[in-house]
């Protein structure tokens, strides 16, 4: 009997050994932004451990860390963020030498792997060479908004799982092929039910929305502030508010993360329609399909601008 639980007892310790090994060998991702997480998602298998930094509700404009999040960075395999042009807050610590060569920068590519493969993928890693990840040219950080820079984005992603210990390629592959039919898909519908907003002037916030405009042939008239961080000046008010008065049914898009009251004197007596999209996706599912239902979720805001559909 004692001889029973004792190899019950061994083999329940090597069991646990086991699961903490297990446990152990997961990739730990970390990523600075939501949308950046949810194209993690869509690529990564399920043993893949995710801590995204900037918080629902926070801007990566002006975020600050929380001790755990610095630990998170310390534990991290991975660190996949934008770049310096867009969280601020990560630049001095992600270009130490603590954790520059587990960072990737998904705007400028620096450090991501190069794969060659027989696959198709050998066909999009052709496709993305001609890019050569000019993505970052001083214009607008906002790149994730862009769904084909957004499937950039997540074939760099790719690369990078894919060499990391013990990763299942296969599965990978799999995970990549299936993102890029659902946007392709998704990317199509969104385009054929934006064409009626072309005769619409829009008016953002902020430059966010740059990138998603011109993927979808839309117009943005005017931007409200230059730098979400501060207020802008009373020239730019005065801009800004001339362009609305003479603007084609004017749709002023505004952001949940930031402060409305002063937006609201601008357009104060003006006949405009307003709607709120969310660059961060706030709201949308952590899962595999949150970036397709984000970029659904943006259209979707934008198409409140329509008279009919205005609230």
């Amino acid at each position: 009997m004692t001889l029973n639980r004792l190899a019950g007892a061994t083999a329940l310790g090597f069991a646990t050994l086991l699961g903490s090994t297990n446990a152990l060998a997961a990739t730990q991702v970390v990523t600075s932004l939501k949308p950046v997480e949810l194209l993690v998602k869509a690529v990564a298998t399920e043993d893949v451990k995710i801590t995204t930094l900037v918080q629902p509700g926070a801007s990566p404009h002006n975020y600050t860390m929380k001790p755990s999040q610095r630990r998170a960075l310390e534990n991290a395999d991975v660190i996949f963020w934008v770049g310096p042009e867009l969280e601020t807050f990560l630049t001095r610590l992600l270009s130490s030498n603590e954790f520059q060569n587990r960072t990737y920068s998904l705007m400028h590519g620096e450090d991501i792997p190069e794969i060659a493969t027989e696959d198709d993928h050998g066909g999009h890693d052709d496709e993305h060479a001609e890019h050569g990840h000019d993505h970052g040219d001083g214009e607008d950080p906002h790149i994730w908004l862009d769904p084909a820079l957004a499937l950039d984005m997540t074939k760099d992603i790719y690369k990078v799982l894919s060499q990391q210990e013990g990763a299942d390629v296969a599965a990978l592959d799999t995970n990549l092929k299936r993102f890029e039919q659902g946007l392709g898909s998704v990317e199509s519908d969104i385009t054929a039910s934006l064409k009626p907003l072309a005769d619409i002037d829009l008016f953002t916030y902020h430059n966010a929305f740059t990138r998603f405009a011109e993927h979808y042939g839309l117009k943005v008239k005017g931007i409200l502030t230059l730098n979400p961080e501060l207020s802008p000046g009373a020239g730019h008010i005065a801009e800004v508010q001339q362009k609305l008065q003479g603007a084609n049914q004017p749709c002023l898009l505004t952001e949940p993360q930031f402060n409305r009251q002063w937006w609201r004197s601008i357009t104060e007596g003006l006949d405009i329609t307003f709607s709120t999209w969310d660059p961060l996706a706030t709201d949308i599912e952590t899962d595999r399909d949150g970036y397709i239902a984000f970029q659904q979720s943006l259209a979707d805001a934008v198409l409140k601008c329509l008279p009919e559909n205005a609230q």
